[in-house]
């Protein structure tokens, strides 16, 4: 049996954002509370919160199983995404992209991919075949989605890999200003919808 099949009906959210208060604080809460309202349990982490690295591609986890070659504030996540099946990202854009906290965060679940010895190497993920679900939210101050950038597919394409099935994802634009995000009552209940539509996934 995968030593990785301890999930429960959980779910962990995280946000991207190194500024607090803003309006991905604003969207992962609100999204967050649509799970809740699917009597579904979260825990929600600020990655500007939490001190940790970037991964240095030891290959420590290829023998351990998880990382190993860093000993920091991811080590007390791990737990948390292991025992959860659902997972919340959202960030923000920067440079037509997500932040370097989501990139390093999502760098940093390299530790859940096994791979063989072939070149190129095949590979499995240990969190696939757990009917783990996500959903994944950007915002930006920008009008399209071309100005977006890469920012939800930097999220999207890592979490399917990993075996997360992406129930679905939103967009936000035109917002910049600290927590203005409020203000768009339409914008709120989408995000308070996305999570209840998250929690509806993972019941079945």
């Amino acid at each position: 049996m995968n030593d990785y099949e301890e999930a429960t009906l959980s779910v962990f959210g995280t946000g991207g954002s190194p500024r607090k208060n803003g309006n991905t604080d604003v969207l992962l809460r609100q999204i967050a509370l649509g799970v809740e309202e699917g009597k579904i349990p979260v825990r929600t982490v600020h990655l500007r919160d939490v001190f940790f690295q970037p991964c240095i591609g030891c290959e420590k986890c290829r023998k351990d199983r998880i990382c190993t070659g860093l000993v920091d504030g991811m080590s007390s996540l791990y737990p948390a995404i292991i025992g959860s099946r659902g997972m919340i990202l959202v960030c923000p854009t920067h440079n037509y992209n997500v932040t370097a906290w989501m990139k390093a965060f999502i760098d940093r679940l390299y530790c859940f991919y096994e791979f063989d010895d072939g070149v190129p190497r095949g590979w499995s993920s240990r969190l696939a075949g757990q009917d783990r679900k996500a959903v994944i939210t950007a915002v930006c101050e920008q009008d399209t989605r071309k100005d977006m950038g890469f920012t939800l597919e930097a999220m999207r394409l890592p979490l399917e890999a990993l075996g997360y099935g992406i129930v679905d994802e939103m967009a936000v634009f035109r917002v910049f200003h600290r927590g203005k995000v409020r203000d768009r009552e339409d914008v709120m209940e989408e995000a308070r919808a996305l999570g209840r539509k998250l929690a509806a996934s993972l019941r079945g």
